[in-house]
């Protein structure tokens, strides 16, 4: 059985930083592209990060750029989210996704990925 388990939420102060990790079991995803989204409160799930099956090649949306890293160790079969400068507008519940299949450029959009975590809560106070 395929789980992803997010961990290392909470709540942070805006200015503050915060690693999310996502540990992959039931099979690897060194092949696969794997993503991060998020779903703020009263709104809907949103793209975040993606990673290739290498780590050569991330896409972020434009709101996290220069701001939040994604990174993925695949001997682990975890991927990570590095989140900076944290906003309160960044105030969400943060899911982990990964493919059946990766490509070049890993994919945006949530209907390519086949398996979600639970999801872990950031709270970012002003």
């Amino acid at each position: 059985q395929v789980q992803l388990v997010e961990s290392g939420g909470g709540l942070v102060q805006a200015g503050d930083s915060l690693r999310l990790s996502c540990a992959a079991s039931g099979r690897s995803f060194s092949g696969n592209d794997m993503g991060w989204f998020r779903q703020p409160p009263g709104k809907e799930r949103e793209f975040v990060a993606s990673i290739n099956w290498s780590g050569s090649s991330t896409v972020y949306a434009d709101s996290v750029k220069g701001r939040f890293t994604i990174s993925r160790d695949n001997a682990k079969n975890t991927v990570y989210l590095q989140m900076n400068s944290l906003k309160p507008e960044d105030t969400a519940v943060y899911y982990c996704a990964a493919r059946n299949s990766g490509s070049y450029r890993p994919k945006t959009t949530g209907d390519f990925y086949n398996y979600w975590g639970q999801g872990t809560q950031v709270t970012v106070s002003s």
